[in-house]
């Protein structure tokens, strides 16, 4: 920018004017010539000067602790090379790698063949690590310069994506594959008895229908509850509103999930006064259904099987089913909820489980803001306890 002053024009010519007017008037010469530049002086002196405007800079300058400042409270882990060694990582790269990285060469930090990799490249780019942070683990690591020496990591957690894919492609396969069995019985099935026509025995005929018959209500079980589980995980996020009696739903529900073959099996211990939850009723009688059932399908085929509903603290209402089966193994007590899951596969199929049971209840009771609880020891049964918070006292009768 130039720094000149500018030349004032109009003050000048208003000054000359003044000084035409004394003359006009018979003012001497050099005194109207004095007042004119003394006047000239003046505008001159009363213009600012200009402001000095520093000139802008090609490159922003920062400096390396301009850098920690920047990144060190970011969410994402970035971690600035010098070269190859590890001169700056903020603090959630110290929480997911370690404090001990910073000084370290980046390939011994990272230590993995997809890493030292990237960092031998010339240019910049992204990779996928696995196994990084945790057997299971995924990150995408991006590598950019940042000029001729020192070099930007950025790690992103795929870690969830990573599970949530691997779910969806476990449940695919486990689905087709329940599918596949009992489709495979009754075709089976159903080309012998076309092939044999009318000359199929009887007898064989009879055994052939009732098995077709058999696997057909497995099969549709399987997809009913596919649905069930498909519609109550759409709706997860939606918490109920309806004032619902669980005492009253309970008894319903339990009734209907032991049939009145297996209802003398059935002990209810029930409160008199009332617990209202906010719930589905629909869902909450499958939650119901769902327990009994497992109860007396796997528990003791004599035995007999305690629902129990309480108050419990902190205004919570404990729905309690227990069993006088030979209990579950240790092991097997963090996965019961896993879709298709099954501790025994061969007695759960026979019984007509399709393993979707408890997941489905999983999924009702977090919608309904609850929590389930499965204790079991070898021998002495099982329990399986579900906690719901209630509505405060006098909310009002079932809607």
């Amino acid at each position: 920018m130039d720094e000149t002053r500018s030349i004032p024009w109009p003050g000048i010519g208003l000054a000359l004017a003044a000084g035409a007017v004394l003359l006009f008037e018979g003012v001497d010469v050099l005194l109207a010539l004095g007042v004119v530049i003394v006047w000239i002086g003046s505008v001159f002196l009363l213009i600012p000067p200009p402001q000095r405007i520093p000139a802008p800079q090609g490159d922003m300058q920062l400096t390396r602790d301009g850098m920690r400042e920047l990144i060190e409270h970011s969410g994402i882990p970035f971690l600035l090379l010098d070269d190859s060694r590890i001169v700056i990582a903020n603090a959630e790269a110290r929480e997911v790698l370690g404090r001990h990285i910073v000084g370290q060469d980046a390939r011994v930090a990272f230590r993995h063949p997809a890493a030292v990799d990237l960092l031998g490249r010339q240019q910049g780019g992204s990779v996928t690590v696995q196994g990084l942070t945790g057997p299971r683990s995924s990150w995408q690591m991006t590598r950019q310069p940042i000029d001729g020496r020192y070099w930007l990591i950025e790690l992103i957690n795929r870690t969830a994506e990573a599970d949530i894919s691997r779910a969806h492609t476990d449940f695919v396969a486990n689905a087709s594959h329940e599918l596949r069995t009992p489709l495979a019985s009754i075709i089976g099935y159903v080309e012998t008895l076309v092939e044999e026509g009318a000359k199929a025995d009887k007898d064989m005929a009879a055994k052939f229908h009732a098995t077709v018959l058999r696997e057909a209500k497995r099969l549709q079980g399987l997809v009913d509850d596919l649905m069930s589980l498909s519609r109550v995980e759409a709706e997860k996020h939606d918490q109920p509103r309806s004032k619902i009696d669980l005492a009253i739903l309970v008894e319903r529900a339990a009734r209907d999930g032991a049939g009145p073959e297996r209802l003398e099996r059935v002990r209810l211990h029930l409160p008199e006064e009332q617990l209202i939850v906010r719930g589905d009723s629909e869902q909450l009688e499958q939650v119901v259904r769902n327990l009994v059932d497992n109860a007396l399908k796997y528990g003791d085929p004599e035995g007999m099987v305690d629902v129990t509903l309480e108050k419990s603290e902190r205004g919570m209402a404990s729905l309690q089913v227990r069993d006088q089966g030979e209990g579950i193994a240790p092991q097997h007590l963090p996965h019961l909820t896993r879709r298709f899951y099954r501790t025994d596969p061969g007695r759960s199929r026979a019984a007509g489980g399709t393993g979707l049971g408890l997941a489905i209840v999983k999924h009702i009771v977090e919608r309904h803001r609850g929590r389930l609880d499965i204790a079991s020891k070898q021998g002495q049964g099982t329990t399986v306890t579900v906690r719901m918070p209630m509505v405060g006292e006098g909310a009002g009768e079932q809607t």
